[in-house]
C-alpha cells in the first residue's frame, strides 16, 4: 500500500500543523476547510469530480455559463465570515447582487406574485391577489419571524448529539407549532389557495414537500426578508472559486480527480483516508462532506459503522431533481432572474412525487434566467437558463436513460405555451441532469437532489449527528446532516465543527 506522503505546509510554525481531510468540495466541505484552517489545522479537500463545487459545478458550453446547482444565496453573513476569518472581505472577490424582487410566482392561469423583503410592498402584493387579507400576511410573518429567531439564529449552528438537546427544544417547537406541517401552519393564517401555495412552497428549495416538513421551515420566509435573495456575479461558481482561493491562502489545498474509497478506522478513530487509486492520506481528523448515507454505508467498513447505519438506509430521502441547462439566440427581457411556475395541482403533484413516487403528467418549474443581472454569462444577444423540475427520486424505478429526453421535451412545451414563446427555435445550446446523475456523479442515495427529507423526525438531534458518534474524530457536513440542506444549511453545518473539533492545539 502507498503512503502519500504530506506536502510541506505553506504556512510554516515551530510546531506540527496537525492534518484534517475532507471529503468533497461542496460548499459544506469548502467552509469547514476554511473554517479548520483558521484553527491550525492543514487541510486537504479531496473531490472525486475534475473541478470543486460538488453540486455547485460549473458547467461550461457553447459560450454559456451555467450554474449546476445553488442559485439563490440567503444569508450572505455566513460567507463573510469566512472571508473574515482570513482576513478579508467577501466584497473584494465576490461582488453579490440583491434580487429585487426576490422571485415571481406564477400560477397556473396565469397570475402573478412577486415575493420580495419590503412589507409595504408584500401587503399589496397579498390584497392584489386576496383583498383583506393583508393582516394575514402580518400574522404570518410574525410566526416566521419567531421561527427563524429560534431554529436558526439559536439553534442553527449549535450541535444536536444528544437527546436532551432536542427535549431541550420541544417546548418552543410545540409553542411555535413545529408539530405541525408547513402547509398546516400557512393554511391556518391564510384562506386564499394562492396565498397559501405562495407561502408554503418553501420547503421545496431544500428538498421536502410542504405538506410533510416540519413548520419549522416557515423560517424560511423571515430569513429571505432579513437578509435578502441575492446572485453572485460571474454565478454561484464565483463563491466556489473564491473560497477555494481562501484555503490556498491559508496553506491548505484541494486536489480534484481525488476520489475517497474508504475512511481509515484504526481504534475506533479516523486515522485517514484511502483513496481508489490504493494510495493513503493519514490525517488527524477527518470530515465528510460526502452524502451522508454514503458516508455510513461505503466509505465506513461494517464493522465500524455503528448501529444507525441500517435505520439511515431506510430513511426518507429527498426528491429527485431533472436539470436543463439551455441558452437560447434571443433574450426574453421581461423575464426576471427567478420565475416559479406552478402547474394545475399542488398536493396531488407532491403527493406523486414524495409517496407515490411516480413521474406525473403535470409539472411544476423553477426557471432561473441569470443573464437578467449578468450578461457575461451567455454570448452577446443570447439568454442563459436553467429549469427545474420536482421529480421522484431514484426509489420510483424511473429509467431516465430512456425518459430523459421525452421529459426535457415536455418541459420546453411548458416554458413555450407560458413564458418562452419561440423556445423551440431560438433553442442553441442543451444540457440535461437527472436524478441518475445525481447518484453517479455526487453518490447522492437514491439520486436524491438534497440528502434526507426534512421532516421533523429527520431534523435536528433525528438527523445524522455533525460529530460521528461511531467513530472518534470523524465529522459530517453538508445537506445530509444537521440542520439540513440550503446554502444556510451547509454553511451553518460547517460552523458546529467549531464547536465539536478538538483544538488543532490537541494534536501538536
Amino acid at each position: 500500500m502507498l503512503t502519500l506522503d504530506d506536502a510541506p505546509p505553506r504556512v510554516t510554525s515551530a510546531r506540527r500543523r496537525p492534518r484534517a481531510v475532507v471529503i468533497g468540495s461542496g460548499f459544506g466541505g469548502l467552509a469547514a476547510a476554511v473554517r479548520l484552517g483558521a484553527r491550525g489545522y492543514r487541510v486537504s479537500v479531496l473531490e472525486r469530480l475534475d473541478q470543486p463545487g460538488g453540486r455547485a459545478r460549473v458547467h461550461r458550453q457553447d459560450g454559456f455559463t451555467f450554474d449546476a446547482g445553488p442559485t439563490i444565496v440567503t444569508a450572505p453573513f455566513l460567507f463573510e465570515e469566512l472571508w473574515a476569518l482570513c482576513g478579508r472581505r467577501l466584497a473584494d472577490d465576490v461582488t453579490l447582487v440583491p434580487m429585487r424582487p426576490f422571485y415571481r410566482i406564477r400560477f397556473d392561469d396565469g397570475a402573478t406574485f412577486a415575493m420580495s423583503g419590503d412589507p409595504e410592498t408584500m401587503r399589496g402584493e397579498v390584497e392584489r391577489l386576496s383583498p383583506g387579507e393583508a393582516p394575514a400576511y402580518d400574522r404570518f410573518m410574525a410566526l416566521s419571524d419567531e421561527l427563524c429567531r429560534v431554529g436558526f439564529e439559536q439553534l442553527g449552528a449549535v450541535p444536536f448529539g444528544r437527546l436532551t438537546d432536542m427535549l431541550r427544544i420541544a417546548p418552543d417547537l410545540l409553542r411555535l407549532g413545529g408539530h405541525r406541517s408547513v402547509y398546516g401552519l400557512v393554511s391556518s393564517v391564510f384562506r386564499d389557495e394562492r396565498l397559501r401555495t405562495a407561502f408554503s412552497f418553501h420547503p421545496l428549495l431544500i428538498g421536502g414537500s410542504p405538506f410533510r416538513a416540519s413548520a419549522l421551515y416557515c423560517l424560511i420566509a423571515s430569513l429571505e426578508r432579513r437578509w435578502g435573495v441575492h446572485s453572485a456575479l460571474g454565478g454561484t461558481g464565483a463563491l466556489v472559486r473564491g473560497l477555494v482561493r481562501l484555503i490556498e491562502g491559508q496553506g491548505g489545498e484541494v486536489r480534484c480527480g481525488a476520489e475517497v474509497a474508504r475512511i481509515l478506522v484504526e481504534d475506533g478513530t479516523a486515522r485517514g483516508v484511502a483513496l481508489a487509486d490504493g494510495r493513503e492520506i493519514r490525517a488527524d481528523i477527518v470530515v465528510s462532506n460526502a452524502d451522508s448515507v454514503a458516508t455510513a454505508l461505503h466509505l465506513l467498513a461494517p464493522e465500524v459503522r455503528g448501529r444507525g447505519a441500517g435505520r439511515l438506509a431506510r430513511a426518507h430521502s429527498s426528491m429527485g431533481l431533472f436539470v436543463w441547462y439551455f441558452g437560447t439566440r434571443r433574450t426574453y427581457p421581461d423575464l426576471p432572474h427567478h420565475t416559479i411556475l406552478l402547474g394545475p395541482r399542488y398536493r396531488g403533484l407532491l403527493d406523486d412525487i414524495f409517496s407515490r413516487k411516480v413521474l406525473a403528467e403535470d409539472m411544476s418549474l423553477y426557471l432561473h434566467r441569470p443573464t437578467a443581472t449578468d450578461p457575461s454569462v451567455a454570448p452577446p444577444g443570447h439568454d442563459a437558463f436553467y429549469v427545474l423540475a420536482p421529480v421522484p427520486n431514484l426509489a420510483g424505478g424511473q429509467d431516465w436513460a430512456r425518459l430523459a429526453e421525452p421529459f426535457r421535451q415536455r418541459v420546453a412545451a411548458r416554458l413555450e405555451t407560458t413564458v418562452l414563446p419561440g423556445l423551440s427555435d431560438a433553442l442553441v445550446t442543451s444540457r440535461v441532469t437527472t436524478p441518475q446523475d445525481f447518484s453517479d456523479d455526487f453518490l447522492a442515495w437514491r439520486g436524491s437532489g438534497f440528502g434526507l427529507e426534512p421532516i421533523l423526525t429527520q431534523s435536528a438531534y433525528f438527523r445524522p449527528h455533525n460529530r460521528c458518534g461511531a467513530v472518534r474524530h470523524l465529522y459530517l457536513v453538508g445537506a445530509g446532516t444537521h440542520p439540513g440542506a440550503g446554502l444556510p444549511g451547509v454553511l451553518s453545518s460547517s460552523k458546529i465543527l467549531d464547536r465539536v473539533v478538538p483544538d488543532a492545539a490537541v494534536f501538536a
